[in-house]
């Protein structure tokens, strides 16, 4: 049986953030978790070893494939710098990216090359947002 490997860890997300080799990219990990912090009212926690999650939601899939995931986080990649958040492709969240700054999106990614790059506010609604798309389709929580 498969066994996801993005779960919640004990791990301090201080130290993680500690061992950032970047200096610049560690600044932008300690900005996004105020940041993060701030907008969802959650404490940060580590998921695997590189995402930093904001809360928590339960999630099963009509295949019957069911996991545990945060409500949002983010991970200071080498490359670029992973935003999670719900789906980008439609909705608020699409207009939001819109006057978002520098960026690319995935399915459930936003990839920053640097926090100067986005507009803060943006980034919070774009939070705020995910976390309400999630609370609907998730109403179980």
């Amino acid at each position: 049986m498969y066994e996801l490997k993005t779960k919640e860890t004990d791990h301090n997300v201080i130290d993680f953030i500690e061992k950032i080799e970047t200096p610049k990219k560690k600044e932008d990990a300690y900005t996004l978790l105020d940041i993060f912090t701030e907008a969802t009212g959650h404490q940060a926690k580590m998921w695997g070893t590189s995402i930093i999650g904001f809360g928590s939601y339960h999630y099963k899939y009509k295949s019957g494939h069911e996991g545990d995931a945060p409500l949002v986080g983010f991970s200071p990649r080498k490359s670029k710098i992973s935003l999670y958040l719900s789906p980008c492709e439609d909705g608020p969240q699409k207009e939001l990216l819109k006057d978002f700054g520098k960026h690319t999106t995935g399915k459930a990614c936003v990839y920053i090359n640097k926090v100067a790059d986005i507009n803060i506010e943006v980034l919070i609604s774009l939070i705020k947002h995910s976390i309400q798309f999630i609370k609907e389709a998730y109403p179980e929580q």
